[in-house]
């Protein structure tokens, strides 16, 4: 069980830290450069928020399960994994399909 959660935190830290970069420092460049292909450069600051929002849901949605299952033992922590990935998908497709001109294959 400590292997289970040492994994759900590395997630969510990996995701939480990718996201905060992406959207407090705006370093576009984390993010593959054909999803960023038709991003123009005004639109960036917003772009990167969405994008970095998303992947902060993510992380949250990881370290969230791992604290609510591994450590407090609660079997409905499982519900913030799904929910998380799919609010931060929904962020991430919002970014592309705004300011990409698609939703992933533009």
């Amino acid at each position: 069980m400590l292997i289970g959660l040492l994994v759900f935190l590395a997630v969510g830290a990996l995701c939480l830290g990718l996201g905060l970069e992406i959207w407090k420092k705006q370093k576009i460049d984390l993010i593959h450069a054909y999803h960023t292909r038709h991003v123009k450069p005004e639109d960036v600051p917003a772009y990167t928020k969405w994008m970095g929002l998303g992947l902060i849901a993510i992380g949250a949605g990881c370290v969230l399960t791992g604290v609510m299952v591994f450590l407090l033992e609660c079997n409905s922590g499982w519900l913030a994994l799904p929910a998380g990935f799919a609010g931060g998908f929904l962020l991430i497709a919002k970014a592309q399909r705004t300011w990409n001109g698609g939703k992933f294959i533009s």
